[in-house]
């Protein structure tokens, strides 16, 4: 009962929280479907049981709060639901439609009783916001501005957003690293948080930290591993995709799933389901180069032996050509040589044969004419002071004259 003081009636903070237990009590009687975000779950192992903290925001600022209890029964329940629907379990940073009693405890004050979410209005928000985002980046114009950027010819240079000790970025890097056609890439891994609401400014972050130094790289690959769809949720975030749609050089995603796309991969150049699929599109883009060269290769290697082979049986035909030609030729000279040698050798018998014959004419011709053989016949030869006398105009009287015999000189004085 309350106390009267000086006329004044006083309660106990005991017996005002009972009056405000039993009037909620008797006003909320039944069980309500109440929306809000879970902003922690707070699940404490040792009880099994949860302590969700459940906001309102209006514009990014909170509006309302509430604290929750959700029993283990309940919870092993809901959460056998969530990852049976959604393929993970129930978490912190989404936005539920849950059913609840609305009570007050004297000591712990206000708080909702959890018995029941709906993990279908889950789904139901990720598509809202999904199909929002969509919405805005068609409307500016950019919804595929990433996948009409030209994509390098080798992607070899590669920015990778991931955690270190993701298991998709494991995969990611098995494959790349010991692809049998041994190609090369260069990497610089830029950690980011992938998962939740944290992940869209740890993200959008490490873009920023790229976007300053492009040069560097040909494109740039998001990598995380499996995850349902409320882990993929942030995904769907205008302000990630934009970042993705408008970023100058392309971006490729492996996020690990195999439901529906994510905005952030629907604005990506390229999406792969997993990390490994990934790789293995990158490796094609060599595949894609080097198969060309390779068969460029063979046809100049093939061309140039077939011209070798083709220059080789020409040159075998001119060698053989120019042997019999040669041999030919050689044969035909040989036999004027000889034909020739033979001629010249009759010609100069003949000549010889000629010439002694003239030269015996001559000899008879010479001996004819030695005055010698005159003088045998008795002729002989007058000469005055050495010289002969032809004519008597060339002696006068008193000259002395020498007459030459055959045998013997005369020497004489001219009297007349």
């Amino acid at each position: 009962m309350p106390e009267v003081i000086d006329n004044k009636t006083i309660f106990s903070l005991l017996e005002v929280s009972r009056s405000i237990q039993k009037t909620i009590a008797d006003r909320y009687r039944s069980l309500y479907w109440i929306k809000a975000e879970m902003n922690k779950l707070n699940y404490y192992t040792h009880s099994g049981h949860c302590y969700p903290e459940l906001v309102e925001k209006k514009d990014g600022k909170v509006v309302a709060e509430m604290r929750s209890i959700l029993w283990k029964a309940d919870y092993q329940r809901i959460n056998d639901q969530f990852r049976k629907l959604l393929n993970e379990p129930l978490r912190d940073g989404i936005t539920v439609l849950f059913q609840a009693a609305i009570s007050y405890d004297p000591l712990y004050g206000f708080s909702l009783k959890i018995v029941d979410i709906d993990p279908t209005f889950v789904l139901g928000e990720l598509e809202k916001e999904k199909r929002e985002s969509i919405r805005k980046l068609q409307e500016e114009g950019i919804f595929h501005a990433n996948k009409n950027l030209p994509f390098p010819l080798l992607p070899k240079r590669l920015a990778i957003i991931s955690v270190e000790t993701s298991k998709g970025l494991s995969d990611f890097f098995k494959i790349i690293q010991r692809n049998p056609w041994q190609y090369k890439f260069e990497y610089t891994l830029f950690p980011a948080l992938l998962q939740g609401d944290k992940s869209i400014p740890s993200i959008i972050r490490q873009l920023a930290n790229i976007a300053e130094k492009t040069e560097e790289f040909d494109a740039i690959a998001i990598i995380r591993g499996g995850g349902g769809e409320v882990g993929l949720s942030s995904y769907n975030n205008y302000q990630l995709a934009k970042a993705i749609a408008i970023f100058p050089i392309p971006v490729i995603t492996g996020i690990g799933h195999s439901t529906n796309e994510t905005v952030s991969e629907m604005v990506a150049y390229q999406n792969a389901i997993t990390p490994s699929e990934l790789a293995d599109f990158l490796i094609q883009k060599f595949h894609q180069f080097a198969i060309p060269v390779v068969e460029a290769q063979n046809r100049i290697i093939q061309a140039s032996k077939s011209l070798f082979e083709r220059e080789e049986r020409l040159l075998m035909q001119f060698s053989q050509s120019i042997s019999w030609n040669s041999k030919a030729v050689l044969a035909t000279q040989e036999h004027k040589l000889t034909t020739l040698t033979n001629h010249l050798q009759l010609f100069y018998r003949q000549l010889l044969k000629d010439r002694k014959a003239d030269l015996n004419s001559i000899q008879r011709l010479l001996q004819l004419a030695d005055p010698k053989q005159l003088l045998r016949k008795g002729f002989s030869i007058t000469k005055i002071n050495g010289h002969a006398i032809t004519q008597d105009i060339s002696v006068q009287v008193g000259d002395e004259i020498e007459t030459i015999l055959y045998e013997g000189t005369v020497y004489s004085k001219v009297i007349k």
